[in-house]
């Protein structure tokens, strides 16, 4: 018995998963048990979990350990986006209760899988081994097929959950065969064995081609181009309470997985894998921006939106060094603000005769509801990168990153792109405000108008306030230098 105790792992920097986990199995069976009365009661304890393994986070030491025979690390930059992660996740569950009531689809499972792709996303950043990386990878993915289809009776719901599940599967494919190819040149799958492998070995033709199937698996997770075929469909199929979690916390944990294996694993390859990544960046800035030019639907508006703005993301990743990761950092905070505040907003677009979701419904807001059309407005000019809002100083960031490491074109593109961009957030604005008044919303619930304040809020004022995010951000992209 003693010898049995003394092989076991030390559980304690998984404990925030743990917890989650068991949380999940615990809801799960009080839903099972209580029926679909306990509904509401789940939601709630399922924010309180995702609270408290956030407090353990915040609450945590600050050094780096690892365990589970080193395919679990835990350190700051893990920390600071796991903690981002939650904030994602609570936030969606908390804006989803109204939705959900409204739209008769309140049903327990869905917080207990919100859980459960919550603990994958966590997995995959702390993953220090590519096997690590696929089981959290799949976990997160398989609960997010079934969020997308949750609403049975929707159509739509079920061809978006069907397209995500069908393009998933080739993009898991691809990732497993990039991580066979690598272990079958290198013999490793720890991301350090990866490294010191190639270091020694050199980045010989099958390393390569492997890298480049891993990053093709990675970046559909993102639907950075040209792997974004899906995230239109599905944006706009799935229930909006599942869009705004897709569009959130997933985004942030998958481009925190890409920024790990690139600078741990494949940091010997720092020429091959900047190459790929400054190519997906300027094909989803660009696409980003022309293809939501023509949308009607606010939905599918967001979806283009979120694939422009994960390729601003990545020309601070492009940028190999340190400043470059802390702009990844800094945009992905701002990114889940803004995300976050503008499907709160899309949310509260109800009428007596259900939800609307075309943007020439938000004529004349100001009219009928000036402070929701005031915080909207911030918030597009945020996503539209206007000095001096929060979305400017995240581009302000990973713009100077590539400047700083020589990578002028790419920097100039993504300043074309933003300037493309800004037309489409800026047409709801000038809908919002100068557009004969369309029929009044309902009121929103308390939960949407808080988010949307606080999310307002936050990126109106966030140049008072950005030496300490970036400090934070510094001492979470040190990690890996």
């Amino acid at each position: 018995m003693t010898t049995e105790l003394a092989t076991l792992p030390n559980l304690m920097p998984a404990l925030p998963e743990i917890l989650l986990a068991v949380g999940a199995m615990v809801l799960l069976m009080l839903g099972a048990f209580g029926g679909s009365k306990t509904s509401q009661v789940v939601n709630g304890l399922a924010v309180a979990v995702l609270i408290i393994a956030g407090a353990i986070l915040l609450l945590s030491s600050g050094g780096t350990v690892t365990t589970f025979n080193d395919a679990f690390i835990q350190d700051p930059f893990a920390r600071l986006m796991k903690v981002l992660v939650l904030i994602g996740s609570g936030f969606s569950l908390a804006m989803s209760v109204g939705y959900t009531q409204e739209e008769k689809f309140d049903r327990f499972e869905y917080p207990v899988l919100v859980l459960l792709a919550t603990v994958g996303m966590m997995l995959m950043l702390s993953a220090n081994d590519m096997i690590a990386v696929y089981l959290g990878l799949e976990l997160q993915s398989l609960t997010l097929y079934v969020l997308s289809s949750f609403k049975r009776d929707s159509a739509k719901a079920t061809e978006a959950g069907l397209k995500y599940f069908v393009l998933g599967a080739l993009s898991s494919g691809m990732l497993l065969y990039g991580m066979s190819l690598v272990y079958g040149f290198t013999g490793q799958t720890s991301f350090v064995g990866i490294a010191e492998a190639v270091h020694v070995e050199g980045a010989g033709i099958g390393v390569i081609f492997g890298l480049v199937f891993i990053l093709a698996g990675l970046t559909f997770k993102i639907s950075a181009v040209p792997f974004h075929m899906w995230t239109p469909d599905v944006y706009e199929g799935a229930p909006t309470p599942v869009t705004a979690f897709l569009a959130a916390a997933p985004k942030v944990a998958a481009m925190g997985l890409i920024v790990r294996v690139v600078m741990t694993a494949f940091d010997p390859m720092d020429l091959q894998w900047q190459q790929v990544i400054t190519f997906v960046s300027i094909l989803s800035m660009v696409l980003g921006a022309f293809a939501a030019i023509g949308q009607r639907n606010i939905k599918r508006l967001m979806a283009y939106s979120s694939i422009s703005h994960m390729g601003y993301a990545l020309v601070g990743l492009a940028a190999g060094s340190s400043a470059g990761v802390v702009g990844v950092i800094v945009y992905l905070i701002t990114y889940l603000a803004m995300t976050l505040g503008t499907f709160a907003a899309i949310m509260s677009m109800r009428r007596r005769d259900g939800m609307v979701e075309r943007i020439d419904d938000l004529a004349g807001l100001s009219r009928n509801d000036l402070p929701m059309a005031v915080l909207l407005g911030v918030l597009m000019f945020s996503l539209a990168g206007i000095p001096w809002m929060g979305g400017f100083i995240g581009k302000w960031f990973v713009f100077s990153a590539a400047i700083e490491a020589g990578l002028y074109p790419l920097a100039i593109i993504g300043v074309l792109a933003s300037v493309v961009g800004a037309f489409y957030y800026l047409r709801i604005v000038k809908i919002m405000f100068f557009d004969d008044p369309a029929p009044v919303f309902e009121r929103p619930a308390n939960e949407l108008r808080l988010v949307l304040v606080i999310s307002g809020l936050f990126m109106a004022s966030m140049v008072f306030y950005v030496s300490p995010i970036r400090t934070v951000a510094e001492l979470a992209a040190n990690s890996f230098f």
